[in-house]
């Protein structure tokens, strides 16, 4: 990863087309990537395409529906668009790497959840699990925006 994305603590940015450490929740994520995307989308003049956006809102949701469930919480976020992809950064306490979980469990039976990590990884061009200097890690996703 480059320089941009550093791990450990970070500050509220206020600078365009990029939010730090704002949300806590995937609804809050999500309001997070549509504001991004739209500052975005004014600067250069171009829309993100729907399907796009519905990508990035999806991959944000589960990246911190993961943090929050098996990561014992969101400790940061990041969403900024680098070039033609929007970049997005999830970090939480846990150590343990996503797994992708079977859809049936050992006694036949249909698991409610363990759909997340295999979204994720369908719909990012690039998926990167960066351990953090101080316990946990952070998840990236490169989603890209345009074809």
């Amino acid at each position: 990863m480059s320089e941009m994305y550093r791990t450990g603590a970070t500050r509220s940015s206020t600078r365009a087309g990029r939010v730090r450490r704002g949300p806590r929740s995937p609804a809050e994520a999500r309001g997070a990537v549509r504001r991004v995307l739209s500052e975005q989308s004014r600067a250069r003049g171009t829309a993100c395409p729907p399907d796009t956006l519905s990508d990035a809102l999806l991959v944000a949701s589960e990246l911190t529906t993961n943090a929050m469930l098996h990561g014992g919480g969101i400790t940061d976020f990041d969403a900024e668009v680098v070039g033609q992809n929007l970049y997005l950064s999830v970090s939480d306490r846990e150590q343990r790497r996503p797994v992708a979980l079977d859809p049936v469990d050992r006694h036949g039976r249909r698991r409610c959840s363990g759909r997340g990590w295999p979204i994720v990884c369908r719909l990012s061009r690039d998926v990167v699990v960066s351990d953090l200097p101080a316990g946990g890690k952070r998840v990236t996703a490169v989603i890209p925006l345009f074809n």
